[in-house]
């Protein structure tokens, strides 16, 4: 990731697993540095395991939908 003026989240080996089984990688890896930067954030910032659970469902399924971010129309 480049361009970024907020520091960068760190990869999870548990997601960056679940994006390779999933084979949802290539279409994490077409989203724009700002998303994946937030996406990571977000899930990293949940304090319960089922909230981050939650999240990285949201995530998982935004990805294989595409045009979602953030349960919003994105058009990348």
């Amino acid at each position: 990731m480049t361009g970024l003026k907020r520091p960068l989240n760190p990869m999870p080996e548990l997601i960056l697993a679940v994006l390779t089984e999933r084979g949802l990688m290539t279409a994490y890896e077409a989203r724009p540095d700002y998303q994946k930067n937030d996406y990571l954030g977000w899930i990293a910032r949940a304090k319960r395991p089922d909230t981050r659970q939650k999240r990285l469902d949201q995530m998982l399924d935004e990805l294989q939908r595409g045009g979602v971010y953030m349960n919003m129309v994105w058009r990348g």
